[in-house]
Order: C-alpha cells, then structure tokens, then sequence
C-alpha cells in the first residue's frame, strides 16, 4: 500500500473514530447534565465546586488523548512499529499535555474574554460532543502518523 493510500485510510479512521466519540461523549455529558437548568462554560474561580462545561471538558478530552493513544498504538498494525516503551509512553504523554494545554488555554482565554457565560443543559452536551470528536480524531490521526514516521525512520 502507498503512503498517500495509507494517509487516506488513516484519515479516514480518525474521522469514524472522531464521531464515534462525539456521540457516546455527547450523550455521556447529557446524562451527567440534564436535570440543570443552566451550566456556565467557565467561571472565574480556580477554587469553585460549581462544574462547568470546559471543567468537565479538560478532564474528558485529557484522559481521551490518553486512552486513545494507547489503543491507536495497541490497535494499528504496522511492520516494524516500534516498542511502547518509550516512544509510544513518551507519544501518549505528549499527547495528553498537548490536549490539556490547548483546553485549558481555550478555557483561559473564553473566560477572559467573554466572562461567565451560560449555557443549556443540550448545549454542554453539544460542545462536549464537538471537543470529544475533535480530540479524539486529531490524536487517532497523530498517533497512526507518528508510528508511521517511526517505521520509516528505522
């Protein structure tokens, strides 16, 4: 198989893998949710018990990066994929902080910017599907490529 048909292939995976994920994420979100009445997006409070939606969100998408890193890796088959350990240790941390980072960053920035925003109970559930997804179809696609250019570097 060529690289731009594997490229392809791998693309093609992260998008199923990324709606995929929307959707359990979206609805796991609803149930968590439904009985409120309105959510705030961020708060400006470090130390607040009050969820919110980018609260829930850094956690769901960073333990998300994670776990999928690790079952992309388990998953992909690819002659001369290198050990777990460390490349693919070192891939599934990078790509957990790289994750929190960003989210947190949006987050940061959302609540600088726009202040103490509310949402729908059906809102939160939509924004927590649209981050699940892409998360999880950027680190599917990253992960495959990185083990990819791994086997091409050996």
């Amino acid at each position: 198989m060529s690289s731009s048909q594997q490229s392809l292939k791998i693309l093609k995976a992260a998008v199923f893998n990324g709606l995929l994920n929307a959707v359990i994420n979206g609805v796991i979100n609803w149930f968590q949710v439904r009985g409120k009445t309105e959510l705030f997006l961020t708060l400006d409070n470090i130390s607040t018990r009050e969820h919110t939606v980018f609260g829930g969100a850094v956690v769901m998408a960073t333990s998300l990066a994670v776990i999928l890193t690790t079952i992309g890796y388990l998953t992909f088959k690819s002659p001369g994929k290198p050990a777990f350990y460390p490349k693919a240790l070192l891939l599934t941390l990078k790509n957990g902080i790289f994750t929190f980072g960003i989210l947190t960053i949006f987050s940061l920035l959302l609540q600088r910017y726009a202040g103490s925003v509310a949402v729908t109970p059906v809102m939160s559930a939509l924004i927590v599907a649209v981050i699940a997804g892409l998360v999880a179809g950027t680190i599917d696609y990253m992960t495959k490529n990185e083990i990819l250019k791994n086997n091409l570097n050996h």
